[in-house]
């Protein structure tokens, strides 16, 4: 796993193996994840120092949880960082060209991390769409509502340009229909990732207090942002119990 400074361009091309995250034992309550208070910006070099301890730390953690969970798939992680300035705080996984998967970071989202679990969580959550195969099934749904839809506009006689819009209406239905519970799925294999690396995951959901809640919308990509810290909480609350860690 390396950071590269630049964008670079990024193809999806490969298919993945899906998993799902690890049970350690019988379910254990979880606290309710309060509301943090506000945290002050941390200083630029403490941001990127920070950053490049976390990746460091959870890369070996990481791989060793991509080999065991799935197979044939590409476990090498690429960390790049966007640095075009003015960009807002966001983070991808996504593979290159020749199958290798890529995790990137804007400028933005590594200067408004308030500690290193909030950029351990995230780190391991993009991961975790990979181990756990999302990409593809996102393509899958979405290729396959846009076949559906391209065979009843045909059978109807619809136009081409009502076919077209049928066949990216069902597309995008079909890539967004899965998509919140890949959310949670990721949340929870990234939450077991930082914390046997030895970050808090519990303390990295922080960043959702600073983020709009998506609340329950119809066809949205991400749950709120309450079930996302309570799925967390959850899996800490069961590594606990079970005396996994570090």
């Amino acid at each position: 796993m390396r950071i590269w400074a630049g964008l670079i361009a990024v193809a999806v091309l490969s298919a993945c193996v899906p998993t799902t995250p690890q049970i350690l034992g019988s379910p254990v309550a979880a606290p309710p994840v309060p509301s943090a208070p506000p945290s002050p910006r941390l200083p630029s070099e403490v941001a990127v120092r920070n950053f490049v301890e976390v990746v460091q730390r959870l890369e070996p953690v990481t791989e060793e949880v991509c080999r065991a969970r799935t197979r044939g798939v590409n476990c090498d992680f690429l960390i790049v960082v966007d640095d075009r300035l003015g960009q807002p705080p966001n983070a991808f996984q996504t593979l290159d060209p020749q199958g290798r998967p890529v995790l990137g970071f804007t400028l933005s989202l590594i200067g408004d991390a308030r500690n290193p679990d909030e950029i351990a969580f995230v780190l391991a959550h993009e991961a975790s769409h990979h181990i756990l195969g999302h990409l593809p099934q996102t393509q899958a749904n979405a290729q396959g509502a846009a076949l559906a839809a391209a065979i009843l506009a045909a059978a109807s006689g619809a136009s081409q340009r009502a076919a077209e819009q049928m066949t990216g209406m069902a597309a995008t239905v079909g890539a967004r229909s899965y998509a919140k519970e890949f959310e949670l799925e990721a949340d929870a294999m990234g939450a077991e990732i930082a914390y046997l690396s030895g970050y808090d995951p519990v303390l990295g959901t922080g960043f959702f207090d600073r983020l709009p809640d998506p609340g329950d919308a119809f066809l949205g990509t991400h749950p709120p942002n309450t079930a996302r810290k309570a799925q967390v909480a959850q899996v800490v609350a069961n590594l606990r119990a079970s005396g996994a860690g570090p």
